[in-house]
């Protein structure tokens, strides 16, 4: 217990450490988390102009959209705020032999690596997905608890997954890119409603590109108030969790010090 306490308080140090580093800039701080916001709201408009015209599509109206995208960028936002690492620099530190700074220090290596450097614009998607929870007009107590709780677990899926496509790189060399677009694919999926999916790219949704786990999953979740699917969901997040360790550890014993002489900060 206090092994698991010691790693909590690092974590929230690293995350302090890092909102302090990124507020130093506040004008470029400030304008990336707007950036996002207007980001994220033209890409909004689309949809509800769309239902405007088209009322429903396979059971998804605008309410559903509202929450759909509520609970997969407030997911994504929390996600990448805190482990910034895991969407853009994993596979690239992997690649370059740069893991040795990380090494050197006696704390959980995968934890280290993942959560040491932060997505300011990130801040501006977790602020659009709680303003877009403010149009769905769930305000019971149970249902703000259920979208509060499965937007934890979506970000703690995207963190996972991110870790597994970042970890290609201990078995594939330079995958920079390659994690970087399957990672976006997920987030690209999440937000179409699951409905529109059928056959093989459904099946794929709920494995290689586990879309549905970080949005339809969650909406379900939220509209029946089911107990027993946020349990599901809980046990995905589990599981996701054990192969992303298991990838990266396995991966590790494949890792090739660089040779760069690196200042670190």
């Amino acid at each position: 217990m206090n092994r698991i306490k010691n790693e909590l308080l690092f974590l929230k140090t690293l995350a302090a450490l890092n909102l302090a580093s990124a507020m130093e800039y506040r004008a470029s701080f400030i304008s990336q988390i707007v950036g996002m916001l207007v980001n994220n709201g033209i890409y909004f408009v689309f949809w509800i102009i769309f239902f405007e015209q088209f009322g429903t599509v396979r059971g998804y109206n605008v309410d559903e959209i509202f929450l759909l995208f509520a609970v997969v960028t407030v997911g994504y936002g929390l996600a990448f705020m805190f482990a910034g690492n895991t969407q853009r620099n994993m596979a690239y530190l992997i690649a370059q032999g740069r893991l040795d700074y990380y090494l050197v220090f006696p704390r959980n290596l995968l934890l280290h690596v993942a959560f040491s450097r932060m997505i300011v614009s990130t801040i501006g998607d977790v602020t659009f997905g709680l303003i877009a929870y403010t149009f769905t007009g769930r305000f019971h107590p149970l249902e703000i608890a259920l979208f509060l709780f499965s937007a934890l677990l979506v970000a703690l899926i995207f963190i996972a997954y991110a870790i597994i496509t970042g970890s290609l790189a201990f078995y594939m060399g330079n995958a920079q890119y390659t994690s970087q677009q399957i990672t976006n694919a997920m987030l690209t999926f999440a937000i179409y409603p699951n409905s529109l999916f059928s056959g093989l790219s459904r099946f794929m949704l709920y494995t290689l590109i586990p879309s549905a786990f970080v949005g339809a999953i969650p909406v379900e979740i939220v509209k029946g108030r089911d107990g027993v699917l946020l349990l599901a969901l809980l046990g995905v997040a589990v599981a996701f969790w054990a192969i992303a360790t298991g990838v990266f550890y396995l991966g590790l014993r494949r890792y090739e010090s660089g040779s760069a002489i690196n200042v670190n900060v």
